[in-house]
């Protein structure tokens, strides 16, 4: 029952970003800059942060943490950005069906192939056939679900 709860809350992270990205879609229109969309939606998100590491009660990490957090964990804000930023740019012109078909195919790639070499500190999860096959049929679904 634990393993349903949770992907129901896996699928409501996807219901998430969707519709974040065609509300900053219409973000965008209003704005008339994806770059002033893109800050927007970062702000909501930072305050969103802010709220919850006050209800959570989380500590502020020591210096010590912070110095021995690895080099490469501080970038993921810019692989966040560029995302919000490609997505608000691609989502007029490739629709939404279209835009999110091609980004789940491409997270299953990068996540089949960072899970394969253990990148990041991952455990190692080596391909197998049945991976390549779930790829293949994403794969499948973006050629299928495009326009």
């Amino acid at each position: 029952m634990q393993h349903f709860f949770l992907y129901v809350l896996a699928l409501g992270a996807g219901v998430s970003v969707v519709t974040q990205q065609v509300l900053n879609g219409s973000l965008r229109t209003a704005l008339t800059s994806p770059a002033w969309a893109g800050l927007v939606s970062y702000a909501g998100g930072l305050i969103t942060m802010i709220v919850a590491v006050i209800a959570l009660r989380e500590r502020v990490p020591t210096w010590k943490t912070v110095v021995d957090v690895p080099w490469y964990a501080w970038s993921g804000g810019v692989f966040g950005g560029a995302f919000i930023l490609l997505a608000i740019l691609l989502l007029p012109s490739l629709g939404a069906a279209t835009l999110f078909a091609l980004v789940v195919a491409g997270q299953v790639l990068a996540a089949v192939t960072l899970d394969h070499f253990g990148a990041f500190g991952l455990t190692p999860h080596p391909i197998s056939a049945a991976r390549l096959a779930g790829a293949a049929l994403l794969i499948a679904g973006v050629v299928l679900i495009r326009e």
